[in-house]
């Protein structure tokens, strides 16, 4: 018996209706594996004879695991949830005695895998980074290498002026950019360490020209220097907020602390304190701060700056300076960085007080005079105890 018009209607209805449904579980309920994966966008490196760092661009955070492998001596990580661009050049020759060169491709449909061929290497480190999102490798050699030339009591000073390019840093209320500020001074500090022979001083950056932040720690590294020394300029959401602080790396729970790191990395706040989780993250620090002493010998120089920047700025505010103190938290500029490194925030450029002497030329002068003041004592001191605030 042949179905009624009612019937072929019933049925035509519930055939589309289950093609319907089975339109929408597969483009909505289905699980949309290439977009859960991160995209691998490129490949950079800085270089010396001891010290090479490797940055991995991404598309976004990933996990990745990592290993060394002997006959022949490599290293790899593997990239997990990861494509590589097609765009990516896929080997990079590096040939400094250390490393060979550096390799990248699909290990499988779900994993990149990145390999760094290896002539001698006594450690590695490596670590991710966010906005932008980058797998940060730095790689140590057997020794420092220097020129035949160089004494080997020469000095060598990194000097690091904030931002710069498009990124302007903290603006403040009549418009005075941070990057010009700091910049300004930097040069100041570069010329008055230079006329000490036994100081053999550069900057990260001489001229209005954008770097990042892992390329700053790199360019420290590169040149085997023996202080790290980056430049910025605070600001606060209270117009109030005023004073100079120095900070050297460590994880902390001061929220303050976080705030400043949080901004001058470019990261949200809650970021910041997800960051400071991260287990990869934290072990690098560990690590990091145990390397030659080098926490210690931060503390020591911070304080030194610290204090000479309080002293010496006196006199040319209208009311005391406020002295913040000596504190530490997870700057991404001075992660990884080999020697002892600080950071200085020589004003609140948020505060209209502050920012009216920022913008003349003889308190920039004393601010570079002050924090060269500071390098000196540190180098000519003996060792002393100093406390991290907080601590």
């Amino acid at each position: 018996m042949s179905p009624s018009s009612g019937e072929k209607g019933r049925v035509g209805y519930f055939a589309i209706s289950s093609l319907l449904l089975l339109f929408f579980l597969f483009f909505f309920t289905a699980p949309p594996v290439a977009a859960q994966k991160k995209g691998v966008k490129g490949i950079r490196f800085w270089t010396s004879p001891s010290y090479t760092r490797v940055v991995v661009d991404l598309s976004g955070p990933v996990e990745f695991s990592k290993n060394r492998l002997f006959n022949p001596d490599r290293l790899f990580f593997d990239l997990k949830h990861s494509v590589i661009s097609k765009e990516v050049k896929k080997s990079l020759h590096v040939g400094n005695g250390m490393l060979k060169a550096v390799r990248a491709g699909q290990f499988n449909s779900d994993t990149v895998r990145v390999v760094l061929d290896l002539e001698e290497v006594s450690d590695f480190n490596a670590f991710i980074l966010d906005d932008p999102s980058r797998l940060v490798i730095d790689v140590y050699g057997k020794g420092e290498v220097r020129k035949p030339e160089e004494p080997a009591v020469k000095r060598r000073i990194v000097i690091d002026p904030g931002h710069g390019g498009h990124d302007p840093g903290a603006i403040g209320p009549k418009k005075l950019r941070e990057k010009d500020v700091v910049l300004d001074i930097a040069l100041k500090l570069k010329k008055i360490l230079s006329e000490d022979p036994m100081n053999e001083v550069s900057l990260t950056r001489e001229r209005d020209v954008y770097l990042s932040l892992e390329e700053r720690t790199a360019i420290a590294n590169s040149r085997n220097a023996d202080l790290f020394v980056s430049i910025h300029a605070n600001a606060s959401p209270k117009r109030a907020a005023r004073g100079i602080e120095t900070y050297l790396l460590n994880w902390t729970n001061d929220e303050e602390a976080m705030r400043v790191a949080a901004r001058e990395n470019k990261i949200s706040l809650k970021r910041m304190k997800e960051m400071q989780k991260q287990l990869d993250v934290l072990e690098f620090i560990k690590g990091d701060l145990m390397r030659a002493n080098k926490r210690n010998e931060s503390i020591k120089l911070a304080h030194h700056v610290q204090r000479a920047l309080v002293s010496n700025l006196d006199i040319y505010s209208d009311r005391n300076v406020i002295d913040l103190g000596v504190k530490q938290a997870l700057f991404y500029v001075l992660l990884g960085a080999t020697m002892p490194s600080v950071l200085v925030e020589v004003s609140f450029i948020s505060n209209p007080i502050e920012e009216k002497l920022l913008s003349r030329t003889s308190y920039r002068m004393q601010i570079a005079e002050a924090i060269a003041a500071g390098l000196n004592k540190y180098m000519t001191s003996a060792p002393s105890g100093q406390k991290v605030a907080g601590l």
